[in-house]
């Protein structure tokens, strides 16, 4: 068991510091400030990198780069001195592979989260606990997704087991933050009932579950409590959040009632799988006050063939037909996608599909990303693969028209009137009138273009601000304050 908050470390004079290492997407962060809060509630104290006795490395399991960087953090975490742990996605998805290779490190699953304070006793004192083996959770409950909220009623996204829920906030609310931001994730569901063919996160996540409704809106109100004006809403598949809870229109049915949190000035969602976007979906968040025109949409490819091969939905013309959609209601849109070049089997006319679409679709935000086998994939067995270099061609040749599409679609914004919200005071070593740093509706933080707003009056952190497009650079946007 954990030692009480404020009572002697089990390993006597060594102290419970812990440093929280976060890589990988914001559903990562979320996770990690569950942790911490789990961590504080249990006793140990959370601090710098290089004042800890304990790192803990909240892993990326995603794509090669990913695991590589997490692989170089762990093993640089240990050459600081400090005993090291590793959760996440690649602990989770390696186990006794993983710590078998990695002897620096302890290595825990998304089920010793429960007790993560405990955990990291024995991390501490050098005792050793044998590492899990991989498994696909996706197995680990019910196939009709109705009956996975009985079979796991207590904050499933996180563990297959029921835990005791510790009260670090007066609201209940079990996250500490990391960071003071402005815009904050917050997680709707954890999980993915899709087989996309490239794609090992199911199989390590587990299957979709949601979170409830009464859960969420509890936690807006606490980030809001926390100096948040803006929730980013996150999930592996939010386009899916409510069909375990028998509602499969929950999602447009909560947006209203967390825009209407007091504080909270934008809600933005994430993670829209296309062949999931109802018309209802895209008038909720084209019409409501304080929801962002704004649809992160994972479109893949834009090659039928292709598409099929990956096991997902759609083609060019499916695609444009929803933008037209979106745009009916709302001309104004942001819309960002990422796209995979060099799938097996990939040929000529599919890239040419590919960039008809990206030239006809206006996209604000573009992410081109080689293909790569993944573990357990089916399309790591396909036939037809491309070697790296080529693969790699059609990377530089992708992001480079990217690059072209995303500063005209930036241009074309010049002399449109958007709400920016400021992100962070202007910098020590500039005027105010050089600029404040913000993200209008169609920018979502980290991943997209920001907005830099010129005004004659000081503005601060969490304003949102009215203001003219004045000009671009690149993906950015130059606005006057009005």
């Amino acid at each position: 068991m954990s030692s009480p908050s404020g009572s002697p470390s089990p390993a006597g004079s060594a102290a419970r510091t812990v440093s929280l290492v976060t890589l990988g997407c914001a559903r990562n962060e979320v996770d990690s400030e569950e942790l911490a809060a789990r961590l504080t509630a249990s006793g140990w104290d959370l601090t710098s990198a290089d004042e800890a006795s304990v790192v803990l490395v909240n892993t990326c399991g995603f794509i090669q780069a990913a695991k590589q960087e997490s692989i170089a953090e762990l093993l640089s975490a240990a050459e600081s001195g400090a005993k090291v742990a590793a959760v996440g996605c690649l602990a989770e998805r390696y186990g006794a592979e993983l710590a078998g290779e990695l002897p620096e490190a302890q290595i825990l699953s998304f089920d010793d989260y429960g007790d993560i304070g405990a955990r990291l006793d024995d991390v501490l004192v050098g005792r050793r606990r044998p590492a899990h083996t991989a498994r696909d959770r996706r197995t680990l409950l019910p196939i009709t997704p109705a009956d996975r909220q009985v079979a796991q009623p207590d904050r499933p996204h996180l563990t297959t087991t029921p835990w005791a829920r510790p009260d670090p906030s007066s609201d209940g609310v079990l996250r500490r933050r990391l960071s003071a931001g402005v815009v904050a994730p917050l997680k709707i569901a954890s999980g993915c009932d899709r087989r996309c063919s490239f794609c090992a996160i199911p199989s390590f996540r587990g299957a979709f579950v949601s979170r409830r409704p009464t859960e969420i809106l509890a936690e807006a109100r606490w980030l809001a409590s926390q100096g948040v004006r803006e929730l980013m809403l996150v999930s592996e598949n939010s386009t899916s959040y409510g069909k375990d809870l028998g509602n499969l229109r929950l999602l447009e049915e909560i947006l209203p009632d967390l825009a209407a949190t007091e504080g909270i000035v934008r809600v933005r969602i994430s993670y829209l799988q296309p062949a999931e976007v109802r018309p209802g979906l895209i008038e909720v968040i084209a019409s409501t006050p304080g929801v962002a025109d704004y649809f992160d949409l994972s479109f893949q490819h834009a090659s039928g063939p292709v598409l099929r091969a990956m096991r997902r939905f759609g083609d060019r013309e499916r695609f444009l037909n929803l933008l037209d959609q979106i745009r009916e209601l709302s001309p104004g849109a942001g819309v960002r996608s990422n796209f995979i070049v060099g799938f097996p089997g990939e040929t000529a006319a599919d890239l040419a599909e590919l960039e008809l679409f990206l030239g006809a679709a206006g996209l604000d935000a573009i992410g081109i990303f080689g293909y790569s086998d993944e573990d357990g994939t089916e399309a790591a067995s396909r036939p037809g693969k491309l070697d790296d270099a080529e693969i790699s061609r059609r990377v530089e040749e992708f992001a480079g028209l990217a690059d072209e599409l995303m500063a005209q679609r930036a241009a074309d914004r010049v002399g449109e009137t958007l709400d920016v919200l400021i992100e962070d005071d202007s910098p020590a070593d500039e005027e105010p009138s050089e600029g404040y740093p913000g993200r209008a509706a169609h920018q979502a933080p980290e991943v997209d273009g920001m907005t830099t707003v010129r005004s004659a009056v000081p503005l601060a952190p969490g304003d949102l601000v009215r203001a003219v497009v004045t000009g671009s650079d690149g993906v950015d946007l130059i606005a006057d304050a009005i």
